[in-house]
């Protein structure tokens, strides 16, 4: 969930959520509720001081469960409950993070997401509707409270450390280093001509500072960088729209739900890649059973190799952004990707037309896809992939990743990814610190017997292919020994 600084026009938002809260929670309240006290909007909407404990609603989990529809979403963040539903269609991060854990417990992925919880206050009082009935424990019961609450300690530990403050020389060294690309890459075309070998020359340089900017604008979308969401976000939309061509809002709502339901089958859309592809072990017998068959899944680990991963880039994610920016109209967006195919025209036009530009643009988004296919999925598709189990923050996200070696080599080449289990447990934490908290994490794994993975890059791209060929093995199997219905 991610709420962005306080905007201009806050005041209109507050009245517009105190009166959906007064008119929702007149109508529908839990006979679980203690007290007859009612507040007032008014009462909710004081960001003076917190509301008393006495004059709180009080819900069990039993209740809070109840609420875990599209059209009726409750969450607990810190044993508060809010009701999110007149929220969810402006909420920043998109509608379907808060759907995903609507019904549950979401304090630790709140503060995994947010780098300053304070500056959400204006929005969380509104919709504050009560908290846990004393005797209900701060978290669902199948949960351990003691990892929960080692983990809790865990960050509070690396905040006090100021793990999560930037270096900004580091990501300006960053920038640097893709704008440096960028001119080197024109500097050559106009002294050396566009033959063919300086233009796979300048492509390989173009392509090194693509993949650079998808690390970069990844760091700005967390929030990772600068302290006002605002720099963060400016700077994404620069480096994401402008020298990728690629929308920021598509990027932001697709990216935080992979973070906040990491390999939950039908919620995170990083492993929902159907019909082309199945992975984990639940969906492929599924398919199978149900005789469910658009290509030969037994052979999509070739496919992965042959098709997938070129065009991942150049297509796939390419038609994904352009049709979201028109669906939702992003206008701002779509000014800004234009800016991207505009640039190029003007640097790379005079030398190669219209035509030869276009193709230019494609050869090096092809060549980054390889690049940013391998590297996205290999600390994801080998592990486990689920349905909602509705675990604890720290086992999710450890059971769903893992680690490549660290190297100067692989921090540069992956933009510091090769430490996934460390950004997906706190992802507003500026990467060039991970390996500081890495043996931290290690050591709180083995405390409560979950396993840490940490492989060489080889071996983790070698189990993309192993993950995939084992995922089409259980449909070819399941196909073949179930008879059609």
């Amino acid at each position: 969930m991610t709420f962005e600084e306080k905007p201009e026009g806050n005041e209109s938002l507050v009245d517009e959520s105190q009166q959906y809260l007064g008119a929702r929670h007149q109508a529908n309240r839990k006979p679980g509720a203690s007290g007859n006290a009612r507040l007032s909007a008014k009462q909710e909407a004081n960001d003076k001081c917190d509301l008393p404990r006495k004059s709180l609603n009080t819900y069990t989990w039993q209740e809070i469960q109840r609420h875990s529809q599209e059209t009726d979403q409750w969450l607990v963040i810190n044993r508060k409950v809010y009701d999110v539903t007149g929220w969810a269609d402006r909420h920043p991060g998109g509608r379907q993070v808060l759907n995903h854990y609507a019904g549950e417990d979401a304090t630790d992925v709140f503060r995994a997401i947010h780098p300053d919880p304070d500056i959400v206050r204006l929005y969380l009082k509104p919709l504050l509707i009560g908290e846990l009935a004393p005797e209900e424990p701060n978290q669902e019961r199948n949960k351990n409270s003691r990892l929960v609450e080692d983990f809790q300690e865990l960050r509070r530990t690396l905040e006090a450390m100021n793990l999560f403050n930037a270096n900004l020389g580091f990501f300006f060294l960053h920038l640097a280093q893709v704008l440096i690309l960028e001119a080197l890459a024109w500097v050559i075309v106009w002294h050396f001509g566009s033959g063919w070998l300086v233009t796979i020359f300048i492509s390989c340089l173009l392509t090194a500072a693509q993949a650079q900017s998808m690390f970069l604008q990844h760091d700005m979308g967390h929030l990772s960088v600068f302290k006002k969401s605002k720099w963060n976000h400016l700077i994404q939309k620069f480096v994401m729209s402008h020298f990728k061509g690629l929308s920021t809002k598509w990027w932001n709502n697709r990216h935080f739900q992979h973070h906040v339901k990491t390999n939950i089958d039908t919620k995170d859309p990083d492993v929902d890649v159907g019909p082309l592809f199945i992975v984990g072990d639940l969906t492929p017998v599924e398919h199978g059973k149900n005789k469910i068959k658009y290509i030969d899944y037994e052979k999509q680990h070739l496919y992965f190799c042959m098709v997938a991963a070129p065009l991942f880039m150049p297509v796939y994610l390419n038609l994904e952004s352009i049709l979201e920016m028109y669906r939702r109209r992003y206008w701002e967006d779509i000014a800004w990707v234009s800016s991207f195919y505009i640039r190029y025209f003007i640097t790379f036009g005079p030398f190669y037309g219209i035509f030869g530009t276009m193709v230019l643009i494609y050869l090096i988004k092809l060549l980054e896809s390889l690049w940013f296919a391998y590297v996205s999925q290999m600390s994801h598709i080998p592990m486990k992939i689920s349905r909602e189990e509705n675990q604890d923050w720290l086992s999710t996200q450890v059971l769903a990743t893992c680690n490549v070696e660290q190297s100067f080599f692989n921090d540069w080449f992956t933009g510091h990814l090769n430490f996934q289990i460390e950004h997906h447990l706190f992802p507003t934490m500026p990467r060039h610190n991970y390996h500081k908290v890495a043996p931290l994490v290690k050591s709180l794994c083995a405390k409560h017997g979950l396993p840490y993975v940490n492989k060489p890059m080889l071996k983790a791209f070698g189990d993309i292919f192993r993950a995939l060929k084992k995922s089409g093995a259980l449909w070819k199997e399941a196909y073949c020994t179930h008879p059609e219905i």
